[in-house]
């Protein structure tokens, strides 16, 4: 019998390298064609990726987990795997500049629980509300918990100090 650490830490792994390598795939074919949305530039993807420019050093991805639902630790593995490959989609779209940077650190991700939706969904707010790249996962309720259930919230990649700004006051998982 396989202990549940390894199987929740080799399906986080297995759901960012999915993620990962779908994404490379994107940005390596569509890098020279000219005719897709990577081609456009506009004054608010700029001004996105502006945002972080003063930044400089370490980059992370926050997952934020809510501890009320009582996942496994199965189920936490494979909301937070979602999570994180919804911010990497995310961060391809609107911050890609970002997303290398974070790529080129080490790619961390730190897991933190919250107490309940409500606090999930404070952070989801502030979060959002400092142009930070988010994905908010809801379960489909086929296993564990019920539909829809908001479990975990994926915040970044971006500058530590701007992620600890927001996250920092949260208990790690």
């Amino acid at each position: 019998m396989l202990d549940t650490h390894i199987v929740s830490a080799v399906a986080v792994v297995v759901s960012f390298l999915a993620g990962y390598t779908f994404g490379n795939k994107i940005t390596g074919k569509d890098a020279g064609k000219g005719g897709g949305d990577a081609s456009k530039t506009t004054a608010s993807k700029k001004e996105e990726e502006n945002i972080f420019s003063d930044f400089g050093g370490e980059y992370k991805m926050i997952l934020v987990v809510r501890n009320d639902l009582k996942m496994g630790k199965g189920k936490i593995a494979a909301q937070c795997g979602h999570a994180a490959v919804g911010a990497f989609e995310g961060a391809l779209k609107k911050t890609p500049s970002v997303l290398r940077k974070w790529q080129h650190t080490g790619q961390a991700k730190i897991a933190v629980k919250v107490e309940n939706e409500q606090q999930l969904m404070e952070v989801y707010r502030t979060a959002k509300a400092n142009n930070l790249n988010c994905c908010l996962i809801r379960d489909a309720g086929r296993t564990q918990i019920e539909p829809n259930s908001k479990t975990v919230l994926a915040i970044g990649p971006a500058p530590n100090q701007v992620i600890d700004m927001i996250t920092g006051h949260l208990k790690l998982l």
